[in-house]
């Protein structure tokens, strides 16, 4: 069973050319929260983006024994919030996991369950485009795992975090994973409350506007995951990982620095909470694919989408995989370069030191990717 994750003594508890268009940046209002998705145009009836084949392959996770049997996170549920009613994504998931030869994932078969308890609300396309990108891809990394999807009814943060609560609370779930946030404000950590919960793990986007943080991933008891480009041939092979410049990241303005920090160290922060923990692909020039039935400002079926909102479920899969404790700050303190890829170069702003990615943590790209195959064996035996 997955314990809360302990940091050092506290709990941290983790192809096609065109045009980028945002989905939604982080609101300035504190009361409403946003999904952190971007897409790349143009949409198409046949697969773009990155497929699983090859995200599984670029961060290791296709050298676990679990791989081949497509039984990794068995026994464990992934649980994903999200806001308004998808009413499609059951079967966008279907033509997901047929096209990329996935074992099936149904509400019929119990691997999927989609969580109302608000009541059902009306429906918001470019919701929908994020519940399909954190369904589906949580379901490509860990395929033997169960999805717990739970609609809030509206995208206030009283309804995401009631929904973040019941999703806590459900038997079986150990990894929640946040795919939105919204600007700090100076009451936030009166809301940390939510994500202290024994034996769950909760994973948020770090934001898709660049320098600058974004909550609940500021919070110090959440994984906050930042952005980072695939830079990959015309043949296909990985040829490096650099900083996304859309990555959220920097140092909190209201959250205090935890131990965990402050014991690794990370670069000093004045005593404040910095960002991202970690990182994965979100640049939509190396966007994954996903499938969207309903469509968003004209993109519907296959689209290459990116943004932060693309790491958040992928870590929580990772998380699943391992069953056990993220103890990602430890693990980085006595074997970092084994067991995540450091992003070097790359920036999110014009902010100096602070806005660069650079050697071991940054304010960018947080201790970097996974090196999924290593990772995941550390934290099992951490």
């Amino acid at each position: 069973m997955n314990k809360l994750l302990f940091l050092a003594t506290a709990t941290l508890i983790l192809l096609s050319p065109g045009l980028i268009i945002p989905q939604a940046l982080a609101s300035s209002v504190s009361g409403y929260a946003f999904p952190l998705n971007r897409t790349i145009s143009p949409a198409s009836a046949t697969v773009v983006g990155l497929t699983p084949s090859q995200i599984r392959h670029f961060y290791g996770f296709d050298k676990l024994a679990c791989e081949t049997s497509n039984t990794c996170g068995s026994g464990q549920t992934v649980a994903i919030v999200d806001a308004f009613f998808d009413p499609n994504i059951q079967s966008d998931l279907n033509t997901f996991d047929s096209q990329f030869g996935l074992p099936d994932c149904t509400t019929s078969n119990g691997c999927f369950t989609v969580a109302t308890p608000q009541g059902i609300q009306h429906t918001d396309r470019g919701w929908a485009l994020e519940v399909s990108l954190d369904v589906e891809w949580a379901h490509a990394i860990a395929p033997g795992a169960k999805i717990l999807l739970v609609e809030s009814k509206t995208n206030s943060f009283a309804n995401l975090f009631g929904a973040v609560d019941y999703a806590a609370s459900q038997p079986g779930v150990h990894q929640v994973s946040m795919s939105w946030g919204g600007g700090e404000f100076s009451s936030e950590a009166s809301n940390d409350f939510h994500f202290q919960v024994t034996g769950v793990t909760f994973f948020a986007s770090s934001g898709d506007g660049g320098h600058g943080l974004i909550y609940p991933s500021a919070s110090p008891l959440v994984v906050s995951v930042g952005g980072t480009t695939l830079n990959i041939d015309r043949f296909g092979n990985l040829v490096s990982e650099t900083a996304w410049s859309g990555s959220g990241g920097g140092i909190s303005a209201f959250e205090g620095e935890p131990s965990y920090q402050t014991n690794y160290p990370i670069p000093s922060t004045g005593g404040l909470r910095g960002n991202p923990d970690v990182s994965y692909d979100a640049d939509p020039a190396s966007g994954v694919a996903v499938f969207d039935s309903l469509g968003d400002q004209g993109f519907k079926d296959w689209i290459q989408v990116g943004g932060t909102s693309a790491g958040s479920p992928q870590w929580a899969a990772l998380n699943a995989i391992a069953d056990a404790g993220v103890a990602i700050y430890n693990i980085a303190k006595t074997a970092y370069s084994t067991n995540f890829r450091d992003i070097t170069s790359g920036t999110n702003g014009s902010c100096g030191s602070i806005c660069t990615a650079s050697t071991n943590y940054d304010f960018v790209t947080g201790l970097g990717s996974p090196l999924a195959n290593v990772l995941i064996p550390s934290l099992q035996k951490a």
